[in-house]
């Protein structure tokens, strides 16, 4: 399951009333060490003049690295973080989250960055399993 969603939520969702705020929430509580890599890194974006901020650290556990991969994984949950944080998110290796400044995406830095080759590049064989 991707996110812990509460019942009053679920109510509101089968009665098709779930707004933004409401969704980012269960978002955040839900799976908080993406949160917080998300969260560092978006603020760590929007502080500099580079392209992009990125996160190349490996979770401390499997937990944390599904964590990760649920939320990037989902169109929404991913979508609704992009939103809440005026960010585009890219994701390589299970771990390497990069939160790109808006003016930035279909640039050079951003099109290298997505690129198949970046993506062969950014391998190793610890990171096989991951």
């Amino acid at each position: 399951m991707s996110l812990d969603v509460p019942a009053a939520l679920l109510e509101r969702a089968e009665a098709g009333r779930v707004d933004d705020d409401e969704f980012v929430d269960c978002v955040r509580r839900s799976l908080p060490y993406a949160w917080a890599v998300v969260s560092e890194v978006s603020a760590r974006a929007h502080a500099t003049t580079a392209d992009y901020a990125d996160h190349a650290v490996p979770p401390p556990s499997e937990a944390e690295r599904g964590q990760l991969l649920r939320a990037l994984a989902s169109d929404a949950i991913r979508g609704g973080l992009e939103h809440h944080f005026g960010v585009r998110l890219a994701f390589q290796n299970c771990h390497r989250v990069a939160a790109f400044r808006p003016g930035a995406v279909g640039g050079a830095t951003y099109r290298r960055f997505v690129s198949p080759l970046a993506q062969v590049r950014n391998q190793s064989p610890e990171l096989r399993d991951c």
